[in-house]
């Protein structure tokens, strides 16, 4: 299951994480959104311990989106090492977020 991310947070769940982190930028009323969850979260299942799996709302969170220039949803950025290092903008299906993941699992 994904991990809900508020600003607070952010630092210690993604920029300081010691392997690479799915942040998920959505919002509940936003349906491409809600078709990417269950992907996400099958992907923080299987990738249990290599890769975590955030999700940040960005009605509750808009500086955290601000931050990180989101201005569609669902977007959804890699990070690694506390950068961003892939990022996908819109609904896609697993096998695109895996081809995205997999060049930075260890």
């Amino acid at each position: 299951m994904s991990l809900h991310v508020k600003a607070a947070d952010f630092e210690k769940e993604v920029l300081k994480a010691d392997i690479p982190v799915l942040v998920d930028f959505w919002a509940e009323w936003c349906m491409p959104c809600r078709m990417v969850s269950p992907i996400l979260d099958e992907l923080a299942e299987e990738y249990a311990g290599k890769l975590k799996v955030v999700k940040v709302n960005v009605d509750e969170e808009p500086d955290l989106a601000s931050r990180f220039g989101i201005v569609s949803i669902p977007t959804i950025l890699l990070f690694k090492n506390g950068q961003v290092a892939a990022q996908q903008i819109g609904a896609a299906p697993r096998q695109v977020f895996e081809q995205m993941i997999q060049p930075h699992l260890g």
